[in-house]
């Protein structure tokens, strides 16, 4: 029986950010019997407030907690200064799930956009402007993506995904479960050892 290795991640969760190049590797070399289910997990609901000090601090202060951990992952710490942070992820999640209504592959290309504007480039993924922004950039219809964003039934589709992983136990991201004879089994996250990962899914 093939297994399925689910990836439980929100694209502006910043380990998650710290793990993209790793789990490229990663992805690139499953076995071909596995399969892989990508879910959001949503890290932040909805909100109009601007971020609180101590939130951004904390915010930070993990940012550069990465960058010591994980060689070669840089922030742009220009974000705080040029964007008016708000503690929500649900838009970059709802973004990620309206690219995917124009192909599968978008999901990991939207995905990839998203972190890209946020930590590099200073731009807020909150904000349903720079999430349609990006969906020109990476090639997707804008006139489809914009009413996709905003459509109930993607609202609805994010909650689903967020119980599915709540369901299999998942709290933090990103995360790893391997699902094997219908026994599920937590893989480690390595942020710098693709074949400590690799050793895990083929075992």
């Amino acid at each position: 029986m093939s297994k399925k290795l689910i990836y439980v991640h929100d694209p502006m969760c910043s380990w998650c950010f710290g793990f993209s190049t790793v789990y490229q590797q990663f992805t690139e070399q499953l076995p071909e019997n596995i399969e892989l289910i990508r879910l959001l997990g949503g890290l932040a609901p909805d909100a109009d407030e601007i971020m609180p000090e101590s939130t951004r601090q904390m915010v930070q202060q993990n940012w550069q907690r990465i960058e010591q951990l994980i060689p070669g992952v840089e922030f742009n710490y220009d974000f705080w200064t040029k964007c008016q942070p708000r503690r929500a992820t649900y838009p970059a999640c709802r973004a990620v799930i309206a690219a995917r209504e124009q192909g599968d592959e978008f999901d990991v290309s939207m995905t990839r956009q998203i972190q890209q504007a946020y930590y590099r480039q200073a731009r807020n993924p909150s904000d349903n402007e720079t999430l349609i922004e990006l969906a020109g950039e990476i090639g997707l219809d804008q006139g489809r993506f914009s009413a996709q964003l905003v459509a109930d039934k993607t609202q609805q589709r994010l909650l689903d995904e967020i119980a599915m992983a709540r369901s299999i136990g998942i709290s933090g991201f990103p995360s790893l479960v391997l699902q094997n004879d219908g026994k599920l089994e937590s893989v480690l996250v390595k942020y710098t050892d693709v074949d400590a990962m690799l050793r895990q899914v083929k075992d």
